[in-house]
């Protein structure tokens, strides 16, 4: 068996560590509630299982191996969540002062969510290199530790977005009952939203 509780420490710390999926979600719950930034991290969180797949099918070891399909994956990723941004910032942009934000139905909030996570290589690549340092090769069935090391992550990971998700959603309701607050959020989304697609884009 795999060292599962030193894996559960190492996974917390990097899921706490700055990135586009908690800032995605910390966004999303400060707009639009905590409901909102909820489903933000579950949709986060299912994207996982794709990456997961791929790790254990060895598919990122062909990604490492080819420069060029893990830079159109990157960019790809980018550029939706770029468009997302944009999308918010007109969205803002189309309001009048006096005007509500239009909130985003939560089912479309889910599949963001998961397509920004598959289109990330970086956490496919991540999963690869981190998954097999906590493996028991003389245990054998190197495969299913895999799956069950990702399964750890998946949960520890669904906790903190949805810890993340909670307390954003407070902040977000203290200042959804200012004036023009929802102006502002929107607008802090879109911009969150292109710094998140900008800095995928820029090399390491």
């Amino acid at each position: 068996m795999p060292d599962v509780f030193l894996f559960l420490v190492a996974a917390m710390m990097l899921t706490l560590a700055p990135g586009p999926d908690n800032i995605y979600v910390l966004t999303r719950g400060v707009a639009q509630g905590k409901k909102a930034g909820f489903v933000a991290a579950l949709g986060f969180s299912s994207g996982l299982f794709f990456h997961t797949l791929l790790a254990v099918l060895g598919f990122a070891a062909i990604i490492k191996a080819y420069p060029a399909a893990y830079h159109a994956l990157q960019y790809a990723g980018a550029a939706y969540l770029v468009y997302l941004g944009i999308r918010t910032l007109r969205s803002a942009a189309s309001m009048s002062l006096e005007a509500t934000m239009t909130p985003v139905s939560l089912s479309r909030i889910y599949w963001q969510s998961v397509i920004a996570n598959i289109l990330n290589p970086k956490v496919t690549l991540f999963f690869i290199a981190f998954l097999p340092q906590f493996v028991n090769v003389q245990a054998g069935h190197v495969a299913w530790q895999m799956l069950l090391l990702a399964v750890v992550f998946i949960l520890q990971a669904l906790a903190i977005f949805s810890a993340i998700a909670f307390f954003s959603g407070i902040v977000g309701a203290y200042f959804k009952r200012q004036a023009r607050a929802a102006l502002y959020l929107n607008r802090l989304a879109g911009c969150a939203f292109v710094g998140l697609g900008i800095r995928i884009a820029l090399p390491e």
